[in-house]
């Protein structure tokens, strides 16, 4: 049997295996951001557009609080931490949470202003998958202000899912082109692997989140 010391080493090797794979593209994204909203020098980023400032903000501080996001949430889920120091899980909660809002309430502004490479159905998929970041972000946080906190855990997994889901985009693509060399894949991002990939990355984890939710709820 599997002691609960056991459990809990077991699941904080779990996590931190999980933030160094993580790691470079949160590095990535958020130098990316760094770089657009503090520094010059981008003018050759595609996301970049010379007196557009709103959609500039709007993307580049996605990309940075996101990277931040995505990398550091999971420590959220390690009921060690959450126990042992549960102010800093409630207040770097609210952080996260924040992040969160942030990250999606700028990529969907982006959406709205400039529109994605991908066109239709990129927006459509990438804007209900904000819209998805943002409700699970103020779910969570206001069930753990009402002391819900069984209602607040199943948030708080939705947004942990959702969180990845920039990183899990990306995880798709690389192993989409190491096996098939970007079959199915244009660069207008408009090939038959790119249409799927718009809901790819968060909806079927999403469903498998719900599934687990309603297996794991007492009976």
């Amino acid at each position: 049997m599997v002691s609960i010391k056991q459990r809990t080493l077991v699941t904080g090797i779990g996590i931190g295996f999980l933030m160094l794979m993580v790691l470079p593209f949160a590095l990535y994204a958020a130098r990316s951001g760094v770089a657009g909203l503090f520094t010059s020098g981008i003018e050759d980023s595609r996301f970049f557009v010379a007196g557009r400032g709103v959609g500039n903000h709007a993307i580049f501080g996605h990309m940075l609080l996101g990277g931040v996001l995505t990398l550091l949430i999971p420590l959220q889920l390690w009921g060690a931490l959450r126990h042992r120091f549960p102010a800093l899980h409630r207040w770097s909660g609210r952080l996260l949470v924040s992040f969160a809002v942030i990250t999606g309430s700028g990529g969907l502004l982006y959406i709205a202003l400039r529109g994605t490479i991908g066109g239709f159905w990129m927006d459509a998929g990438f804007t209900l998958y904000g819209v998805l970041l943002v409700l699970s972000a103020a779910q969570a946080i206001r069930f753990a202000r009402a002391g819900r906190y069984g209602a607040h855990r199943r948030w708080a997994l939705r947004l942990f899912v959702l969180a990845m889901g920039s990183w899990l985009y990306r995880v798709h693509y690389g192993i989409w082109y190491a096996l098939t060399g970007g079959v199915a894949s244009t660069p207008t991002f408009e090939g038959t692997f790119d249409l799927v990939q718009n809901v790819a990355f968060y909806l079927p984890y999403l469903l498998l989140l719900e599934v687990w939710l309603r297996k794991s709820a007492p009976r």
